[in-house]
């Protein structure tokens, strides 16, 4: 049995679905208008969603917009006796299912309700086997690199992994802190238990408490069955929650006193469950300050930070980028089913020019793309992306670099050479026109002009 919402502003049509599609066993609620639909879907879980694609004042693109922003998981399948190409392609662009044209047959409506079902019933799985699988074992539970910071969270790795003390894991996005988090549970008696991770700041408000603890059945519409939550699916293993600071206050309160007490109560249950996951938890957020601006419970913040492990950006370990050029590379070409190349000087020297604000997942993707694009055994320069190449190809070219040499430098005449650079570039990109150059630049026509005449620099 699943929960089926059905949106038409026509009453014979809406009294014609809830009959039939109650009659083969689902149960049925009807919207007449869009806010009325919205209102539906915000009240409970909805495992399917049928909306004509007119509804008077509104349309059925609303309501699809609406669902798949509040409820991701949702299938929506969009009916209409005004069928056009781009309203079909538009409804799939936006996340339906399907498009049904009335009138239609009630085999073929019942075939495209079942399809859309086993839809959601295999991602709903898939998501399951991913939380209960947890990667075990696998190729990312390795803390790679030898700078001395890396070597101490490594050092507090290995102190914390066999213990059940809850671990919070700070630094900036992209540095790896799910890689930490799966190298303390490989490490630890908990290894062969489940290792679930959830991103908090992911999840619809309306269904994170469920997300979480789980629900009983009938315990809102839609709750055609009882269900775990994460707390017991991580059962005698860990709980990553990534972003723990994006967690909205109420579920704060709920959290703490889960971590407090070592008990959780589903939603609509009236008995407490005994948990045992351990939990590790993450946040690119300073949580502290977010504490003090009263966004962040202070209690759960400590209950938290018991073991605090931080992770530094990938600009203050730059000894360690050959490192993971080297593993990504391999990973990336072993994927494709290909020799492992190399990297040429020339775009070595980019990839140590770059400052990587995305840090490791940044250069991920950019030796992802490399490895994919490369001709040959040898990645070039031009196989980096172009922003790569953009902003660090001038201060390669001429070996000019970026790293003060061991013997020193002229750093007044290195700067000046940059600058008359950059005033060729901006001349070069507005033909000429140096009002334009100026603007380009920030600066005023007046300094600007002075800035050419003093590199004797032509219009």
């Amino acid at each position: 049995m699943a929960s089926i919402l059905v949106v038409d502003d026509e009453a014979s049509m809406r009294e014609f679905l809830e009959i039939l599609l109650a009659k083969d066993g689902h149960q049925v609620t009807v919207a007449g208008d869009v806010p009325a639909a919205l209102k539906a879907t915000a009240e409970g879980e909805v495992d399917l969603v049928l909306t004509d694609l007119r509804l008077g004042a509104g349309d059925g693109m609303e309501v699809l917009r609406g669902v798949k922003q509040h409820s991701p998981g949702t299938e929506v399948v969009m009916m209409t006796a005004f069928a056009s190409t781009e309203n079909a392609i538009q409804a799939m662009k936006l996340g339906a299912h399907d498009y049904l044209l009335k009138p239609f047959k009630v085999d073929e409506l019942r075939l495209v309700v079942q399809k859309a079902l086993e839809h959601r019933a295999l991602l709903q799985e898939n998501r399951v086997l991913r939380h209960r699988v947890g990667e075990r074992g696998g190729r990312g539970d390795a803390v790679l690199g030898r700078a001395p910071a890396i070597e101490e969270v490594r050092a507090l790795v290995e102190k914390v992994a066999p213990t059940r003390t809850t671990v919070l894991i700070t630094g900036e996005s992209g540095t790896g802190k799910e890689v930490v988090a799966r190298s303390i549970h490989q490490r630890g008696p908990r290894a062969g238990e489940p290792f679930v991770a959830v991103n908090c700041g992911a999840i619809p408000e309306g269904l994170i408490e469920s997300e979480f603890f789980g629900h009983q059945k009938g315990a809102f519409t839609g709750a055609a069955e009882a269900r775990p939550g994460l707390f017991e699916v991580a059962a005698g293993g860990t709980l990553f929650l990534d972003e723990v600071g994006e967690l909205p206050q109420a579920l704060q309160v709920k959290l703490l006193r889960a971590l407090q007490e070592r008990r959780i109560r589903r939603v609509g249950g009236t008995a407490d469950i005994a948990v045992s996951a351990r939990i590790v938890a993450a946040t690119n957020r300073d949580l502290a300050e977010e504490v003090k601006a009263g966004r962040f419970r202070e209690d759960l913040y400590y209950r938290l930070n018991v073991i605090q492990i931080r992770l530094p950006p990938l600009r203050e370990r730059r000894e360690d980028l050959p490192e993971f050029c080297r593993h990504f590379v391999a990973r990336f070409a072993a994927d494709l089913g290909q020799g492992v190349p190399t990297i040429s000087p020339e775009a070595e020297q980019l990839l140590k020019a770059h400052a990587w604000p995305g840090n490791l997942r940044e250069l991920a993707n950019v030796l992802e793309r490399a490895v994919t694009l490369a001709p040959g055994d040898v990645i070039r320069a031009a196989d980096l992306p172009s922003t790569l190449r953009g902003r660090a190809e001038e201060a390669v070219a001429g070996g000019e670099a970026l790293d003060l040499p061991a013997d020193g430098m002229d750093l007044q005449a290195h700067l000046d050479r940059v600058e008359r650079r950059i005033l060729e570039q901006a001349l070069a990109r507005t033909g000429g026109v140096k009002t334009e150059a100026a603007r380009l630049l920030a600066m005023t026509f007046r300094s600007f002009r002075y800035r050419l005449q003093k590199f004797g620099i032509e219009g």
